[in-house]
């Protein structure tokens, strides 16, 4: 600040500032360096825990399939052990009680596939068969098929919660905007249920045209990651603070000594 911004509207030196008066403008620069380093912190612990889940994740999608979790396994499934794993699984495809949900993938705007497997070793998984366009309703298999043996191949992802944002889901006009497993479940008379789904992987060579056939293998792995960026801007607020801090008391100093 100049010498000039240091005087009173009628020119003379401005006063020094009361002790109260600092009192007050110190605390409050202590609440926000202390807040500004605390969110930095913050976000220095997320990024690690972020870059972490990533390499978690690509560890997982690139292993070699395991089998699915049994009945007796999915009391210990969470999104931390679970998520993402790479499995398989073959029985029998109910297409007959499979559900439409909605969904907007890069292939455009329709629904997701879910089909209830019922496992070999006893218990149903639901399958991700695939994104179809609103077209694909019109086909005979989106009325359902009698049931038949299969298996899949895919990535194993925890049930989602019953409503979307400002919307939610009607069973009774058929209206699924999430992959709630359990009022799916509920709705078509299935018991047993494993409370995590099937991503089906695209087989090689598999035609991608979702209006005549699920399209697999869309599964969106991308983890959004800019705690650094959040990190620098919190404490460059902080490094702000004790710069305004420091101009204070040469503000002062500049006003007493005259």
């Amino acid at each position: 600040m100049t010498a000039a911004t240091e005087k009173s509207p009628g020119g003379a030196p401005r006063a020094p500032r009361s002790r109260a008066r600092l009192l007050v403008l110190a605390v409050i620069a202590a609440v926000l360096f202390t807040g500004f380093c605390a969110l930095g912190t913050w976000q220095v612990h997320r990024l690690a825990w972020k870059e972490a889940l990533i390499a978690r994740v690509d560890a997982r999608v690139h292993a070699p399939p395991q089998a699915a979790p049994g009945p007796g396994q999915w009391a210990g499934l969470n999104e931390a052990n679970a998520e993402y794993r790479r499995v398989s699984a073959s029985g029998t495809f109910l297409y007959d009680r499979q559900t439409l949900v909605q969904a907007a993938t890069e292939l455009g705007s329709g629904y997701w596939v879910m089909t209830p497997l019922e496992l070999d070793g006893g218990g149903i998984v639901m399958v991700n068969r695939g994104f179809v366009l609103p077209a694909w309703r019109k086909t005979p298999a989106a009325r359902g098929e009698p049931p038949a043996p299969g298996s899949v191949t895919g990535l194993l992802r925890m049930g989602e919660a019953g409503g979307a944002f400002l919307r939610h889901n009607d069973p009774a006009a058929g209206l699924w905007y999430t992959r709630d497993l359990p009022a799916i479940a509920a709705a078509r008379g299935l018991a047993d249920v494993a409370p995590y789904f099937i991503d089906a992987e695209a087989a090689p060579g598999a035609p991608r045209d979702p209006a005549s056939a699920p399209v697999a293998g869309l599964t969106v792995l991308a983890f959004p990651n800019s705690h650094l960026s959040y990190a620098i801007t919190w404490y460059a607020l902080a490094l702000m603070v004790i710069i305004g801090a420091l101009i204070v008391v040469r503000e002062e100093n500049r006003s007493r000594r005259n």
